[in-house]
């Protein structure tokens, strides 16, 4: 059993693994909603569409012994009916290396903590993340702001 099977997307949205052709829309709503704008590789991406259109997106990004969920955006006018839950779900179920992800925003660490992941510390960070959320660990150092480190934990 994957980890989607406990979620199911509404009627009339589908989910597939992005093409090429969706990384200008992709690129445009990460810019848009100020988000990681690295390490964009489409194949990395996991699309919902609604209608023929793209209404929501997540990336796996590979590192060494570890992955970072990231870039997870749904549209404003499809939230809160599911979609970021079963993306998390699908993406955790595609993940082949612990899985780790940062949050810049107090409210989206509760929601990522439901979904099974946990607060870590940067030091517990693997070394091939820790170079990539140097300057996240600067911002929360130095400036005092909001910034958590989380992984997944798989339920036992």
């Amino acid at each position: 059993m994957n980890n989607t099977d406990n979620y199911l997307l509404p009627l009339g949205y589908v989910i597939r693994q992005a093409k090429p052709s969706d990384m200008w829309l992709i690129c445009l709503f990460i810019i848009r909603a100020s988000l990681d704008a690295s390490q964009l590789k489409w194949h990395q991406f996991w699309v919902i569409e609604y209608d023929g259109r793209l209404v929501a997106f997540g990336q796996l990004r590979n590192f060494e012994f570890a992955q970072e969920l990231g870039s997870l955006f749904v549209v404003p006018t499809h939230r809160n009916q599911g979609l970021g839950t079963f993306l998390i779900q699908h993406l955790i179920a595609q993940s082949t290396q612990p899985l780790y992800l940062k949050c810049l925003k107090n409210k989206l660490g509760s929601f990522y903590a439901k979904k099974g992941f946990i607060p870590i510390s940067y030091e517990e960070l693997p070394v091939s993340l820790k170079s990539k959320f140097r300057l996240s660990q600067l911002r929360k150092t130095l400036l005092k702001a909001f910034v958590l480190f989380m992984k997944y934990e798989h339920p036992v």
